[in-house]
């Protein structure tokens, strides 16, 4: 797709950035989209891994040696991202180590695999071994399509979006469910080369970033982190996720994910586990939106579900003006919700979320995050 024909579908795509509030907020993701910086991935391929001499070395090292090692590593990405920022050191400036942090992201990211602690369901499969998880995958990665999308934000159109199947969720509305639960292993299995392979095209035909989504992308963690390592088209990497990742799920992506797009969906423990099958979710969510916004900028989804203004929309905008740098993100307040999936079936069971979302509920959700100071308006 050339520049001028996305341009004729979606020219807020353009005219988004000429919003200084999106420029400044977004300003890290804008500056490796237009090669002005390099994706933070391309910078921890530089860092070395302290006390790793070579491949073997990483191999036979123990899993609490080799955390050891990468979180003195990622202090190290953390200092040199920040130079990298501010335009005092470049990618050149930089060495290339025999083993880098990216190499230990990886090897971390295929032991925490199998058994499997990806995901704060934690459910200890043996995943190299052929056995499902609670994602409903195995070891191998399924990609299920990779395109240029023209629907996400404005700031992200063309998205080179590439869709995982399996998912840790189990929404009774989800309306990928044909990926997610009902046939997430009917993709094509990707390695980590063939997938470094697909985000390479994507680049070259014009994607503002690589949009890792799904589905969920954290069970196929272990291969997305290896593909970076087979990288080298320095492209914005955007975590598009329910954010239930496991706390060292959370410390692999935070040196290589330049843009997160979470998706908060609800506002207590007991409607996401009605919905979803999710235990824990308020917990864990809102500890990694803490963890993610220090680490790259953040586009946040909240889809209003109709008759949850009060238990979840309110309860999740009232909670990102209290906790995170409301002046640093942007919110995109959703109203694409409608009956899918289980729900379209069996409305009788989910009598709440049996009907899309009235125009005052997602006036009400508006309403209530300008009156917070939440920017909503670029992105929704």
């Amino acid at each position: 797709m050339e520049w001028g024909s996305w341009v004729l579908v979606r020219p807020d795509a353009l005219t988004v950035w000429r919003d200084p509030e999106v420029r400044r907020r977004l300003s890290w993701y804008l500056a490796v989209m237009t090669g002005r910086r390099p994706a933070k991935f391309m910078i921890a391929k530089r860092i070395p891994a302290p006390g790793l001499d070579g491949p073997e070395d990483l191999a036979g090292a123990g899993e609490g040696d080799l955390w050891r090692i990468h979180d003195r590593a990622s202090r190290e990405f953390q200092r040199v991202w920040r130079e990298v920022r501010e335009g005092s050191l470049s990618l050149g400036d930089l060495g290339r180590p025999r083993v880098s942090l990216l190499d230990v992201k990886a090897e971390l990211a295929r032991r925490l695999a199998s058994p499997c602690r990806l995901c704060e369901r934690r459910c200890m499969v043996e995943r190299a071994r052929g056995r499902v998880g609670a994602c409903r995958l195995a070891w191998e990665v399924y990609v299920h399509s990779a395109f240029l999308h023209l629907g996400e934000e404005a700031p992200l159109v063309p998205s080179g979006t590439i869709f995982y199947g399996g998912c840790n969720f189990t929404c009774v509305y989800c309306q990928n469910y044909d990926i997610s639960q009902a046939s997430p292993r009917s993709g094509v299995i990707v390695d980590a080369r063939r997938l470094a392979r697909i985000q390479e095209a994507l680049a070259s035909r014009g994607a503002r970033n690589i949009n890792h989504v799904g589905g969920e992308p954290t069970p196929s963690l272990h291969v997305i982190i290896d593909s970076l390592r087979y990288l080298d088209t320095s492209i914005p990497q955007l975590w598009n996720s329910n954010f239930y990742m496991s706390l060292e799920a959370m410390k692999l992506l935070v040196d290589v994910i330049d843009i997160w797009l979470p998706d908060f969906k609800y506002g207590n423990n007991d409607c996401a586990r009605r919905l979803s099958a999710v235990p824990r979710y308020w917990e864990v969510v809102t500890r990694n939106l803490r963890i993610a916004v220090e680490h790259g900028d953040m586009i946040i989804r909240h889809l209003v579900l109709p008759g949850h203004l009060e238990c979840c929309t309110r309860r999740i905008l009232e909670w990102i003006a209290r906790n995170l740098p409301k002046d640093r993100i942007l919110v995109n307040i959703m109203d694409q919700y409608r009956p899918m999936h289980l729900v379209a079936r069996y409305p009788g069971r989910w009598p709440d979320i049996a009907r899309r979302p009235t125009l005052r509920e997602v006036e009400a959700a508006r309403e209530l995050a300008s009156r917070l100071g939440i920017l909503w308006e670029p992105v929704s």
